[in-house]
């Protein structure tokens, strides 16, 4: 059989490579989100101090005695990476148009991907070329927060039906849950000025954010605190429902993420904020992102996968010859 034939059967009647496919752009998504927050505590955020340039009249990395080999590798490697998200973000697309029945939904949550890529990308150049101020790194690590979300519940999307969504818990659990995304939302923001004041900005001679660093803790800390209330009720009235394993899932990783996320910021913050550790709290804010993006998508159901349509089977080359 010819590949052309191939990848045809496997792009309209199968929904394996879709889910994998959006699989990828999800984990993508916090690859890059890490590996920022790398080029971050390295102080390698100008390590190419131009955009869509490295250095001017070069677009990879040069000798220069004013910048490390280091800086510039890592900064660098961000970008390049950027490249691999879009990629990603451009194949699941493709598989989602191709996938048949057509689902226009799937289409549209997977043409987001690649759009925001785009713009996150245009982000990042406007933080180099403002020289990595706190409020433009704080948006760039937003912006990626709500692609993760996006990717998220792609994933979600490209395992479950096209029906009209019918809520698995009760109304006032919903809006529970809508307080609790408002909040993890809200903890985000206050986790990205903590950063702002404190010591990682990218580069040694970046401003700061002129507010106390125990204040923002505080701040950070209190709805880190409501978050976890949030959760506790709503598991209590889970236990009065009939949810699915899936919301059940989804409920047990949100608690233990978010637990092992705030016992680990209480020791960055005692132990000084060292490197590490400050690159594992990024990754874990990524996991809140989509344990509550999960915990979002799983309280309502849109029915099983619209079943494929049949491929015709190719005729052999002597009947066509005939």
């Amino acid at each position: 059989m010819p590949a052309s034939s191939l990848l045809n059967r496997l792009s309209h009647s199968s929904t394996t490579p879709v889910r994998a496919l959006a699989l990828a752009v999800m984990v993508t998504q916090v690859l890059i989100s890490v590996t920022g927050s790398v080029v971050r505590v390295t102080g390698s955020g100008l390590g190419c101090p131009t955009w869509p340039q490295c250095f001017p009249g070069s677009m990879v990395p040069i000798s220069h005695p004013e910048v490390s080999t280091l800086h510039q590798v890592i900064e660098f490697g961000n970008r390049t990476l950027t490249g691999l998200v879009g990629f990603v973000a451009l194949a699941c697309l493709l598989a989602a148009w191709r996938l048949r029945p057509y689902r226009p939904r799937l289409v549209r949550l997977a043409l987001v991907m690649p759009i925001g890529v785009l713009v996150q990308a245009v982000i990042g150049g406007m933080t180099v070329l403002v020289d990595l101020q706190w409020w433009s790194v704080s948006i760039h690590f937003l912006a990626s927060a709500v692609l993760i979300w996006l990717a998220t519940l792609l994933v979600k999307v490209a395992g479950e039906g096209d029906e009209p969504a019918r809520p698995v818990v009760p109304q006032r659990m919903r809006r529970l849950l809508v307080a609790l995304t408002a909040v993890a939302a809200g903890m985000l923001i206050a986790g990205t000025l903590v950063t702002a004041a404190g010591p990682h900005a990218g580069d040694p001679s970046t401003e700061r954010l002129p507010l106390p660093i125990p204040t923002l803790v505080q701040v950070h800390g209190l709805l880190v605190m409501a978050y976890l209330c949030l959760l506790a009720v709503f598991g209590v009235w889970l236990r009065h429902t009939r949810p699915t394993k899936a919301l059940l899932r989804a409920y047990v990783a949100a608690c233990v993420v978010v637990l092992a996320q705030g016992a680990l910021g209480s020791a960055q913050y005692l132990l000084g904020v060292p490197e590490a550790m400050v690159v594992l709290h990024v990754l874990g804010a990524t996991l809140v992102i989509i344990t509550v993006a999960f915990l979002w998508g799983e309280s309502r159901f849109r029915g099983d996968l619209p079943r494929s349509r049949p491929v015709a089977a190719e005729p052999p080359a002597e009947a066509i010859g005939a």
